[in-house]
């Protein structure tokens, strides 16, 4: 039961927002009562804690980080994301934007917890990326990079080009940004 109301909730507050999806609609989605959502979470913070930390750091762990650490190289791990999400995207059609964004958008300002955990994740897909970065140095590449800089540079490129696809409902702008990474 806590993993089908974990579904439901990620996919409204993906879909609809978090402000916009109410409990109610969530327990009827869900197909539960009051008190069964209540005794797995006990407030809509919770559950919306519960989704950044379970599903929407594993999405990121997922679609970001493990490729990233697996690729040759940094670089090749950043393209390499860039061209898969840009290809899932125009496969089906139409661009929800990042789950980690869409939530930071709408809840940076609205609690400090919550805030704490998206930051968080993004902390984590950072440092990833600086550590895959740092041990092509060590490798004997990517001596003039600096490794902050650069992940970085990579997580605020991939987040403001899925705003850009979202907006346009279009993929077009993660490939600009593939093209420019060389």
């Amino acid at each position: 039961m806590r993993r089908k109301v974990l579904d439901v909730a990620e996919e409204s507050f993906q879909a609809r927002g978090y402000h916009a999806s109410s409990l109610g609609d969530l327990m009827a989605a869900a197909g539960v009562s009051g008190g069964a959502l209540h005794h797995h979470f006990p407030t809509k913070k919770a559950l919306a804690l519960a989704v950044i930390d379970e599903r929407v750091a594993a999405a990121v762990e997922e679609t970001w980080i493990a490729p990233v650490l697996a690729a040759a190289s940094a670089r090749e791990g950043v393209r390499a994301v860039f061209e898969a999400v840009a290809a899932q995207l125009e496969q089906q059609g139409f661009v929800r934007g990042c789950p980690l964004n869409n939530l930071a958008h709408e809840l940076s300002l609205a609690d400090p917890d919550l805030r704490a955990a998206l930051a968080g994740i993004f902390s984590a897909w950072r440092q990833a990326i600086a550590d895959k970065i740092s041990a092509d140095q060590r490798a004997g590449r990517e001596q003039g990079t600096d490794p902050q800089r650069f992940a970085a540079l990579a997580v605020a490129t991939y987040s403001g080009a899925m705003s850009m696809a979202k907006t346009a409902q279009d993929a077009t702008v993660l490939r600009d940004c593939l093209a420019a990474l060389g």
